[in-house]
């Protein structure tokens, strides 16, 4: 009887989830529809089967090709049902082999889910996401997500793990490349606007894919900024400065969360019950999937917390965890565990749950070959409309740090020019790392970009001036730089020498920043300090082109360098950008989203930081908080950004000047563009609660606005403040706004500030 009913189950089930969505309302998703739908599979599911779910595994094999031993296994498990999503598979091809297995031969027919980093692009690649903050451009963000979504998912990628909203306040931290920066105001909006592009209006759309909210949490407070290590962080801090990004995402319906690999206050992020259970899915009411990390479900016997792979499977599927990435500790023991009444078979199928709805919501149930059309795959790759907007990102994400005595836009005058660095042809760096699908040399370089740019009657020499990257040129190798062989300099100085204007393309390769690339230094590495006070020393008449992934110590070249253009690493249409903006044809509008320090040594450094009882009022006075050997100050400070043109800024006008709850206040600003050209300027609002129950930052950024301004024409931005604009973390740990007089401000950059007091009556 059994045997006789159970393929009238599984039909009955598949009819419903597929004849529903044809027949009576395909626009249905609400999650009572979904749920209906999940509760009916997971009661056909064995243990087995449940827990194949729960596993996520890499493939890196053939899956086109003939079994051999090395994928026999995971084929195997695939055909069982026994794997709920894979990683790194990518193409149509390799995609519908892959879920063919599944479809084909497991006993309930689940597709799984293929997920795949897409940073900032798939194959046509945009600025990285920290340069692209400096943008401050939420629509193009969400612009370039979608574009990146609309090439991963045809090459059958229905899942990103992006975007990273861990905020980064210590450059030595490689990732610090992914994230939007050290502030949390803006790391919330850019990750919603990345958010909003990858997932679409609704993830039933073939060219949506799922997000992913990484690292949960305090990733990028590892010590030291070294990468996988450990973070010491208090509680109002992480509520205040960490979480709110996480939370925001979660309440906008984010359809899956990643794990942190560090531990926090000694419990690693996949252990963590509190984050995971109480936190994101109890008090926050999340209703989607949490992922490991790469094998974080099996480091926790690593990390100590766990005494082998069973005893971490436990940890981590009872502290909240519903899918290991790269975790055989699941596969291996998770059916064992529940047998032993160590793990409830109900918080099995709550992580079913999660992962069964998120596959439903892509609409893999009803057409599990969604994602696998070749013809999509060829015309919406690497397209002409999608090299522009890899164009247009990277102007926007320039940033002009300094312009003494206008040395830019380049002259019309000038006639001959040396480019001179290692950068300067690099066709890979600006790639940047995390680079998904692209292939290796197809950025266009400065050098290319001027060459095409600039006009045929100037003198365009170009030189190396240094090696600089000897060998281990990708994700997987630790670099070797040249700091020895400086024979290259000598003739770099004669050309900088013959020619009326240097350009100097410096800074860091694509594989100095990202996952596992910490530094103690981050300043200029090899030999390039040699080169720049050389060519220097030799023609002043000096631009600095800067090309990293992190804020760098450049406090010598700040100093001297009269012209120095921030150009990050732009992705695929660099070089042309870069030109661009150097040649005057665009007008820089990119704001830092974090701070430049003096010093390695005095990172971690970010703008709004603790006043202390001793603050930095007087350089004279050795007792206060400071570093004796530089200034506190930045170099460069978070917001700060040139233009060819100059904005003044008149005085604040608010509304009145205290509100109570269930009020608000308006600030108004003239902005006035008093040069003679077009120019963009992002307006923004930092407050500062002046007393509070707990320490208070000097300054938070709460709002801005990206305003376009004709020579002469003056705007007026207006910011409404109300209660949840003041509301922080408290010593009564809830969110609240605490009466009393605040300070608004609205500025050009975190330093250049106008200020206006106000206060909050309860």
């Amino acid at each position: 009887m059994k045997s006789f009913l159970l393929p009238l189950l599984i039909m009955a089930i598949l009819i419903m989830s597929c004849g529903q969505s044809r027949d009576q309302n395909r626009s249905r998703t609400k999650n009572n529809d979904f749920k209906i739908k999940v509760d009916s599979l997971i009661k056909l599911m064995t243990l087995e089967e449940k827990v194949g779910q729960m596993v996520q595994y890499s493939g890196g094999w053939d899956l086109t090709g003939p079994k051999s031993d090395n994928n026999k296994l995971k084929k195997q498990q695939i055909e069982d049902g026994l794997v709920g999503s894979m990683l790194n598979v990518t193409s149509v091809e390799q995609v519908r082999a892959a879920q063919k297995l599944a479809i084909e031969n497991s006993r309930l027919k689940i597709p799984m889910l293929f997920g795949y980093d897409v940073i900032h692009g798939y194959k046509t690649m945009f600025p990285l996401p920290l340069a692209e903050a400096a943008s401050w451009d939420l629509d193009l963000m969400e612009r370039t997500a979608k574009v990146s979504a609309k090439e991963a998912a045809a090459a059958g990628v229905n899942w990103t793990f992006a975007p990273m909203v861990d905020i980064s306040r210590d450059a030595r931290w490689g990732r610090i490349m992914e994230s939007a920066g050290e502030d949390t105001y803006l790391n919330t909006v850019v990750g919603l606007a990345k958010m909003r592009g990858y997932q679409g209006d609704s993830l039933s759309d073939v060219n949506s894919i799922a997000a992913c909210a990484k690292h949960f949490a305090a990733y990028g407070y590892v010590k030291s900024g070294k990468e996988y290590n450990t973070v010491s962080i208090g509680e109002h801090e992480l509520h205040n400065v960490v979480l709110p990004p996480f939370k925001a995402l979660a309440e906008a319906g984010i359809a899956t969360f990643m794990n942190s690999f560090s531990d926090m206050d000694g419990i690693p992020a996949t252990a963590s019950y509190r984050l995971q259970t109480e936190l994101l899915k109890d008090e926050w009411g999340y209703n989607g999937m949490i992922v490991s990390d790469w094998g974080s479900v099996e480091e926790l016997s690593t990390h100590g917390v766990a005494e082998d792979f069973a005893d971490a499977a436990k940890i981590a599927v009872n502290a909240g965890n519903d899918m290991g990435m790269e975790s055989s500790a699941y596969a291996k023991h998770l059916v064992q565990l529940v047998e032993d009444g160590k793990v409830k078979e109900s918080r099995i199928n709550d992580a079913v749950s999660r992962i069964l709805t998120l596959k439903y919501k892509l609409g893999l149930f009803e057409d599990p070959y969604k994602y696998c059309n070749e013809e999509r795959e060829k015309n919406n790759i690497y397209t002409k409309e999608h090299l522009e907007l890899a164009y247009e990102a990277a102007l926007k994400s320039i940033v002009l740090l300094k312009n003494e005595n206008k040395v830019l836009p380049i002259s019309k005058d000038v006639k001959s020019i040396a480019l001179i660095g290692p950068l300067a042809n690099d066709k890979n760096s600006p790639l940047g790392n995390w680079r998904a699908r692209a292939e290796n040399n197809s950025a266009v370089s400065l050098y290319e970009g001027l060459k095409e740019k600039l006009p045929k009657n100037i003198d365009l020499k170009y030189h190396e001036g240094v090696d600089y990257v000897i060998s281990g040129e990708n994700f997987a190798t630790p670099l070797k730089i040249n700091t020895t062989d400086d024979s290259k300099i000598k003739e770099a100085v004669k050309i900088a020498k013959s020619q009326e204007l240097v350009i100097l393309a410096v800074g860091e390769n694509a594989f100095q920043s990202g996952e596992g690339r910490s530094q103690t230094d981050i300043g200029f590495a090899g030999l390039q300090t040699r080169l720049i006070k050389a060519v220097y020393e030799a023609n002043p008449n000096t631009i600095m082109v800067l090309m990293n992934g992190r804020p760098m110590d450049i406090s010598w070249s700040a100093k001297n360098i009269p012209a120095i253009v921030e150009a990050w690493h732009l992705g695929s249409q660099a070089g042309y950008a870069i030109a661009d903006v150097l040649l005057g044809k665009y007008n820089p509008s990119g704001k830092l989203p974090v701070s430049f320090p003096q010093s390695s040594g005095q990172e971690p450094f970010f703008y709004n930081h603790k006043n202390t009882g001793r603050p930095d009022v007087n350089p004279y006075d050795v007792i206060h908080s400071q570093h004796n050997d530089v200034p506190n100050e930045a170099v460069f400070p978070f917001g700060h950004g040139l233009s060819y043109t100059t904005f003044e800024y008149g005085d604040i006008q608010l509304s009145q000047n205290s509100f109570t709850k269930g009020e608000s206040i308006t600030a108004e600003i003239q902005i006035t563009n008093t040069g003679d050209r077009v120019g963009e300027e992002v307006v923004q609002l930092y407050i500062r609660d002046l007393v509070g129950s707990i320490t208070r930052p000097v300054l938070e950024l709460k709002d801005f606005e990206k305003i376009k301004l004709q020579p002469g024409e003056t705007k007026t931005v207006s910011f409404e403040i109300n209660e949840e604009t003041i509301k922080f973390y408290t010593i009564n740990k809830k969110w609240e706004a605490e009466p009393g007089e605040l300070k608004l401000f609205i500025a050009s950059s975190s330093k250049s500030l106008k200020s206006k007091s106000f206060y909050f009556k309860t």
